[in-house]
């Protein structure tokens, strides 16, 4: 056989035998075109040009560049990140190297490696392409160079100076061997082993090498081995304009050898980090850029792309080309900021709203952002109209309730039949179910809303004299935008709706998949009755599968959220917003104390209108106190008797159950809202007692004390630390209709802004309005002219209609 022929079956047989190199506990992989084995012959002159394939003839050929074959799509929505299971992870220059450029950030990506690590060990398949190798050797040669330098060149500070003698490719010898190091220490101390790979631009343009490289990879994954790539900067070409064909991208950075090589191991995510939050619809440092959070490949044309990062030879526009090619071939990608402190990669698996989301799949509605600005340009439409434009839009909301209450009803059996299919809970359903009565009270209750809303935007409630022609008037005005999220309870919509539109602010709301029918339909309605003015949009229904964290980051477009729902919404709400206020409440355990002085007739009464009118509500009763001196009274055995007959299950507090000899079991807690025809049953030594109970158990929601005694009244209203106390009244009172506020959007346990049933007053705010005759602050300084009065004046001299119209919301 001629010599030729036998070097080419030699390469061959080497290229195919892939060796793992031990050395200082880790293992280089070293493949065609790496750093310790080059190929024998090669038909251009440069290392850098493509090599040949293996053949017996002499001549040479360039064989056709392809991919592997197009898979399904990726994951449609954030949501669905969290099934994927093998992910390359890209590790920008900028978020590698330290801001002098000489060395790594440590803490970073210390920070990377124990995500890394965290996936791994959960099972997921993770291989990292890392940047690093110039940095970190520039770092070890700077130090060279300074001793190498003249004492002339040493007295001359310039560290410029010095790094322009570094040449890169001798940066990325020195620093290769140690950035690899790290990563095995690193991840050692998770248990975990990596292997380097080194690859360069002429390993993808033949099939035989791609196929050894993907078999590499691959055998190395299923070893639980991390491989982590980088290209071979030692020998790599510098960035020429190579021209992508049809249908592969070229390697000219890490992006797109990311991009490659998640497609060649069938990756389900690639995550691209760089130093920026995500893809933006101009240059990040534009005024009026946008973060676009999802983006599909049609969105590019158009995006303005600015300059590179400070270090690397890939910029946004690579990303975004990298990302896109990928998307098409069936692998998801995120762009998300890999310099932060928060944990990217675990929050991205998560599905949190970070970074910009690449998908095919575009919801059927249009984005909550979006839905966010046109409710905000809605609501400032409302303050234009008079107060009698907004009353009838509301009037005739609730003429259609009554007109359309076949579809409505309609709609509503559909989600029930639903519910009851997915065995949801009586008290739920209860919330859930809509009928002729609701309807109607529904009705009256937005009639009387309409009949408030003259008082409401642009109500003067002060006005001063500052000076001599200089005069303060403050005055109400909407809050800007609020966002109610609430569950299974589709008769709260229309209500919010109106008070929304009474206030004239912008609104979007969030309903539960439970009552998703009886939701649009009613959300239809709304529309129709807005449109008779033009102000269709003010209020958005938000209809696509945004999770409830993502909307709670829309800051700048949601002014205050409203959560109308379970304990565990409520409580997740308050916890997960961190920067848009939150009214409402989390718990309705209310209490009713029977005194020992309580009229027997009267008590009873109110107990079994506190408990059984409306189990499911907020304010029915969940605890039942009662004086030790009525433990033995009549009036005991008829409470437990009344509750016996309604089917309440009764939970015996510490203290009653110590007394019953034959009962039920001791309550578990007595901090439980049960939401059902079940309560706890305790006694207490005195009303004293019974307030201390209520501060230790309660929710702050709504208490009552049933007592003939003025005094012992009186102290209980004024001791009791709730926003609603009542005497000789049923808890159920604590609702926005019986206040006569027409409805609630909630009711707010909260200490500042509103508290108790919230109604129009509580979605308003307040501005100041100035008016004065060129007057300066000077001129009322020691040495001017003019004087303050601030003398208070009276009410009755209001705006005229319209000119309380200018908001200045956070808008």
């Amino acid at each position: 056989m001629p010599l030729l022929h036998k070097l080419h079956h030699a390469q061959s047989f080497l290229v195919s035998r892939l060796t793992l190199t031990p050395g200082h506990g880790q293992r280089t992989l070293n493949i065609r075109n790496g750093t310790t084995f080059r190929p024998l012959y090669s038909c251009q002159s440069s290392l850098h040009q493509q090599t040949p394939q293996p053949q017996l003839g002499g001549n040479c050929q360039r064989r056709g560049i392809s991919t592997t074959p197009q898979r399904s799509r990726g994951a449609a929505f954030r949501s669905d990140l969290k099934h994927c299971q093998k992910i390359v992870v890209k590790l920008g220059s900028a978020v590698i190297t330290r801001d002098d450029e000489c060395g790594v950030a440590l803490g970073r990506l210390a920070s990377i490696v124990e995500q890394v690590s965290e996936l791994q060990q959960s099972g997921c398949q993770l291989l990292i392409v890392t940047s690093g190798a110039v940095a970190f050797g520039k770092q070890r040669l700077q130090q060279e160079v300074l001793l190498s330098q003249s004492m002339r060149e040493t007295l001359i500070p310039s560290n410029e100076k010095v790094q322009s003698l570094l040449d890169p490719r001798a940066c990325a010898a020195a620093g290769q061997s140690g950035l690899m190091s790290m990563y095995q220490s690193m991840f050692s101390q998770y248990g975990l082993t990596t292997a380097q790979v080194l690859v360069t631009k002429a390993d993808f343009r033949h099939d035989y090498t791609r196929s050894n490289l993907r078999a590499t990879l691959s055998e190395l994954l299923r070893m639980n081995i991390i491989p982590i790539v980088n290209t071979n900067d030692v020998i790599s070409a510098p960035p020429e304009p190579d021209l992508d064909l049809q249908g592969v991208i070229s390697i000219k950075d890490n992006d797109s050898l990311a991009a490659r090589l998640a497609i060649e191991v069938n990756s389900d995510l690639l995550v691209l980090l760089s130093d920026v939050d995500g893809i933006y619809s101009g240059p990040p440092e534009e005024d009026g850029s946008r973060l676009m959070d999802v983006m599909y490949p049609g969105d590019v044309v158009g995006i303005k792309f600015g300059a590179k990062s400070r270090v690397g030879i890939g910029g946004m526009e690579s990303k975004v080309k990298s990302a896109i090619w990928s998307l098409e071939r069936g692998c998801s990608v995120v762009i998300a900021n890999g310099m932060k402190k928060d944990d990217i990669l675990l929050n991205v698996m998560k599905g949190a709203k970070v970074g910009t989301f690449f998908t095919e799949t575009k919801p059927p509605g249009i984005s909550p952002d979006l839905q966010a600005t046109r409710a905000r340009d809605g609501g400032r439409l409302l303050q234009t109209f008079t107060p009698q434009m907004r009353a009838e839009i509301i009037n005739r909301l609730a003429d259609l309730l009554v007109e359309r209450k076949e579809v409505v009803l309609t709609a509503n059996k559909r989600d029930l039949n639903k519910a009851r299919m997915s065995n949801m809970s009586t008290p739920m359903l209860a919330r859930l179910s809509l009928d002729e009565h609701k309807l109607a009270g529904l009705a009256a209750g937005l009639r009387q809303i309409a009949a408030s809303s003259e008082e409401t935007v642009g109500r003067v409630i002060k006005r001063t004299l500052v000076a001599e022609g200089l005069h303060l008037t403050k005055v109400t005005v909407p809050i800007g935008v609020l966002m109610v999220i609430f569950e299974s309870r589709p008769d709260c919509l229309p209500q919010v709706a109106s008070l929304a539109i009474s206030s004239a602010n912008g609104l979007l709301l969030k309903g539960g998949k439970e009552a998703a029918e009886s939701n649009k339909v009613l959300h239809q309605l709304v529309e129709e009755a807005l449109d008779i003015h033009g102000a269709k949009e003010a209020v958005q229904l938000v209809s696509t599968r945004e999770q409830i964290g993502d909307l709670l980051q829309l800051e700048g477009l949601i002014d205050l959220i409203i959560p109308r729902g379970s304990n565990d919404m409520v409580q997740k709400i308050n916890r997960e917003s961190k920067s848009i206020p939150v009214l409402g409440h989390s718990d309705g355990i209310c209490h009713v104390y029977i005194d020992e002085k309580a009229d027997p007739d009267m008590a009873i009464k109110v107990v079994r209108d506190s408990k059984c009118d409306y189990p499911a509500a907020c304010n029915a009763m969940e605890t039942l106190l009662i004086h030790k001196n009525l433990r033995e009274t009549p009036l005991f055995d008829d409470l437990l008797d009344m509750m016996r007959s309604e089917k309440v299950k009764i939970h015996p507090g510490p203290r009653l159950a110590c007394s019953l000899k034959f009962g039920p079991a001791e309550a578990k807690s007595l901090k439980v809202e049960y939401s059902g025809l079940e309560c706890a049953v305790e006694v207490v030594d005195s009303a004293e007692t019974a307030i201390d109970h209520i501060h230790k158990y309660g929710s702050s929601h709504t208490d009552v004390i049933v007592t003939e005694n003025e005094n012992t009244a009186k102290h209980f209203l004024r001791s009791v630390d709730s926003a609603c106390v009542f005497h000789n009244a049923s808890s159920r009172f604590a609702d926005g209709f019986r206040f006569g506020l027409g409805a609630e959007v909630g009711i707010s346990t909260t200490r500042i802004h509103a508290r108790g049933p919230v109604g129009v007053e509580g979605l308003l705010t307040t501005k100041w309005i100035m008016e004065g005759t060129g007057d300066c602050v000077q001129d009322y300084s020691q040495v001017g002219t003019k004087k303050y009065l601030h003398q208070e004046l009276p009410l009755e001299a209001e705006l005229e209609e319209g000119e309380e119209t200018e908001d200045t919301d956070k808008s």
